[in-house]
């Protein structure tokens, strides 16, 4: 097992979901079951994937986990950028949450390599 609470990749993927939750509350209400869902399981499947694959018994698991992570987040991302062309947001209002999955791809990315290479 991996203590995946002392992650710090882990906490801010807890921190950025609630900045998604925060967004999402000022889309259109029309949105609830589309855009707004979507984002929402996609910010919190990060850390759950994280916490998921930390739970797990083996590197390998804990690799494929890390990974889903990855494209949740990748996931995420776009959902944002359509969040601007549909003009529920700005790209000013994006920018810093987009820094924010950056770093976090960097972390994740990072991780999984420091797991793999112990092959």
């Amino acid at each position: 097992m991996h203590n995946y609470k002392e992650l710090n990749v882990w906490k801010r993927g807890i921190k950025l979901c609630a900045v998604i939750y925060k967004l999402t509350a000022n889309f259109p209400n029309e949105e609830r079951f589309g855009l707004i869902s979507q984002m929402r399981r996609a910010s919190v499947s990060v850390p759950s994937n994280i916490a998921e694959g930390g739970g797990r018994r083996t590197d390998n698991e804990f690799v494929h986990f890390l990974g889903v992570a990855h494209g949740s987040i990748c996931e995420l991302e776009t959902q944002l950028f359509v969040s601007v062309e549909l003009e529920f947001v700005t790209y000013d209002q994006i920018d810093p949450i987009s820094l924010e999955i950056t770093e976090i791809q960097k972390m994740l990315y990072a991780l999984i390599q420091k797991f793999e290479s112990r092959k």
